[in-house]
């Protein structure tokens, strides 16, 4: 069932996702401006983190120290080739125990197991989301 909330509401969103993710691995999609890594944000706080989550669209992951684990952030926008995940060393990540959050997974998608949890953000209105959890 989705949720729609108010970006002001953010919380009623992790705490959604966090009682119906079937795992630690959380694939976001949706449209660039959707909410992505403001929610993953909330999420890293949510999860115990003290630092502040960051998109890493550039460095293409940032790790977060939580009371959960390890926390693993992709963004895989700006790749253009499935190789370039696997020149970071994205198995590696795939392999660890750790919170696995990531954006822009379609860029992957050859990668990904089918039994990660995908995560569909849409935007409602400019302040509205709908979240959906397949």
């Amino acid at each position: 069932m989705p949720l729609t909330y108010n970006l002001n509401e953010i919380d009623l969103a992790v705490d959604y996702i966090l009682k119906n993710a079937k795992n630690k691995t959380l694939l976001f999609y949706g449209e660039m401006g959707a909410g992505k890594t403001t929610l993953i944000r909330a999420l890293v706080k949510a999860l115990g983190s003290e630092d502040l989550a960051s998109s890493p669209t550039f460095s293409l992951v940032n790790e977060y120290s939580s009371t959960e684990g390890p926390i693993y952030h992709f963004d895989f926008y700006r790749i253009e080739d499935e190789n370039e995940a696997l020149d970071m060393g994205i198995e590696d990540y795939f392999e660890s125990p750790g919170w696995k959050l990531i954006e822009w997974p379609q860029k992957i998608e050859n990668l990904l197991e089918p039994e990660w949890q995908k995560i569909e953000l849409k935007i409602k209105d400019e302040n509205l989301r709908v979240l959906n959890i397949c």
